[in-house]
């Protein structure tokens, strides 16, 4: 049995809670919040969770085995630093850290001691991801030529971080899980309409060598809530709508063929479309499975689907879109 602590009871700690609770092979033993209102609740809630306001007292305590870490972004890699240099595995919210020198301190401090270091892209592990993971590795809807990503609604407006570091790491974690391929370079503009420094508009787009592009529009101050993921194949496109109820992925057969002659004059364009198909989508709850494959990746010493790679692959983006915001959309190679 694998002792867990959860360390942040706010918005999303909770959840944790909850899952990991009814998780096999794992107990959660303690919950650290700063907030004494917040461990009445778990109090309340759970009697048999240890509560505590102190970090220090949780890592101390030999009988904690890992640490989910579910606080501001500032706070992760001192967090996810001392759990893990006081021999705890951990698992991080989204994004691992605020910068790729932070990200990668905490790459290097898990692998030195062997330990499992894992990062919460939930959606990653959502029915709707994993039916689109499977359709693109079986090569149906052909290459890829295109991401294209929108995520916006009327706030919560973040006081630290930009509408990018808030909304794109889980599209971001949705694109490098699709694609094996490798980005090289970033653009991407935005602007502050509060003038406290922090991008609530803004449009990212990554670069790869096959051609492949992928965009992110993300934005605070929408009057809808917008949340879809176009992935355009040369055989067919995926549609992903997370706000659908149901039918959240749909696939289109449908597309443009090109064939002429070298001459552009003589080139002929023809659209084929098709039928549009809604898969059957696994409802088993996304966060239960991360849960299970935290503790799993413990048990078994192999690294998590989410690993700290993939982790520190996000961060490298959000960090190089943050330079270009601030060069009006200069290339930023990665």
């Amino acid at each position: 049995m694998i002792n867990l602590a959860v360390i942040g009871y706010g918005y999303w700690g909770p959840n944790l809670v909850r899952n990991f609770q009814e998780t096999e092979g794992v107990r959660v033993r303690a919950c650290c919040d700063l907030d004494k209102k917040r461990l009445e609740l778990v109090a309340s809630k759970y009697p048999s969770i240890e509560t505590a306001s102190d970090f220090d007292r949780v890592l101390l305590n030999p009988k904690i085995d890992a640490i989910s870490i579910a606080t501001p972004v500032a706070t992760h890699y001192e967090l996810a630093r001392k759990a893990l240099e006081h021999g705890k595995h951990v698992l991080v919210e989204k994004p691992l850290a605020a910068s790729v020198a932070e990200a990668e301190s905490l790459v290097d401090i898990a692998a030195k001691h062997s330990l499992t270091l894992m990062v919460n892209h939930t959606f990653i592990y959502t029915g709707a991801v994993r039916k689109m993971k499977e359709i693109v590795d079986s090569g149906d809807i052909g290459e890829l030529y295109y991401f294209d990503s929108v995520r916006i609604n009327l706030g919560l407006i973040q006081k630290d971080v930009n509408v990018l570091w808030d909304l794109a790491p889980h599209d971001l974690s949705i694109l490098g899980h699709l694609v094996l391929e490798n980005p090289t370079s970033v653009c991407a503009v935005g602007s502050c309409q509060f003038g406290n420094g922090v991008e609530s508009v803004a449009y990212l787009t990554v670069y790869y060598d096959s051609g492949l592009i992928a965009h992110f529009h993300n934005n605070w101050l929408a009057p809808v809530k917008i949340r879809t993921v176009i992935v355009g194949g040369s055989k067919k496109m995926i549609l992903y709508d997370d706000m659908q109820a149901s039918e959240k992925i749909k696939v289109y057969d449908r597309g443009i063929e090109v064939s002429g002659t070298e001459q552009v004059h003589n080139t002929l364009v023809s659209y084929r479309l098709g039928d549009m198909w809604a898969p059957k989508l696994e409802t088993t709850e996304a966060l239960r499975l991360v849960a299970a494959e935290f503790i799993d990746s413990i048990e078994n010493g192999r690294a998590p689907l989410t690993d700290g790679i993939s982790g520190l692959g996000v961060v490298k983006i959000l960090e190089a879109s943050e330079m270009s915001i601030k060069h009006r959309g200069r290339e930023v190679k990665l």
